[in-house]
């Protein structure tokens, strides 16, 4: 995963932990399994502090914002395959060979934790 800090040369960022597609911060104050939120857009969330002290993904209610996390659309191999509905002869409108589409697996390394610095 690809770390911004903001400012670069910043001091204080929230507490966070990545294993493998969960990234957790605060000591599990706030979990999330990234591959979950993987879409055909690209996801963007924000974890910001409420009036409470606790952590929220939205900016609705949020008193400070502390990280951005950015997951890139799905990838998608695709390949050629024979139409199992194609009934073959002239007059069909159905296509002898289809476009068969197959998600790429999930990787930590697409996404970008995006890191506000924090009051001191």
């Amino acid at each position: 995963m690809k770390i911004t800090k903001m400012p670069e040369d910043g001091k204080k960022f929230i507490d966070y932990s990545i294993r493998k597609d969960t990234i957790d911060f605060c000591d599990g104050e706030l979990t999330m399994k990234l591959s979950k939120k993987e879409r055909d857009d690209a996801t963007t969330i924000d974890v910001v502090q409420d009036y409470t002290g606790g952590l929220i993904t939205s900016t609705a209610g949020g008193e400070r914002y502390l990280a951005q996390i950015y997951i890139p659309p799905r990838e998608y191999t695709e390949k050629e395959v024979p139409n199992p509905n194609y009934p073959g002869g002239e007059g069909s409108n159905e296509p002898e060979m289809i476009t068969e589409r197959e998600p790429v697996p999930f990787s930590m390394d697409r996404c970008e934790l995006r890191l506000w610095e924090m009051e001191v």
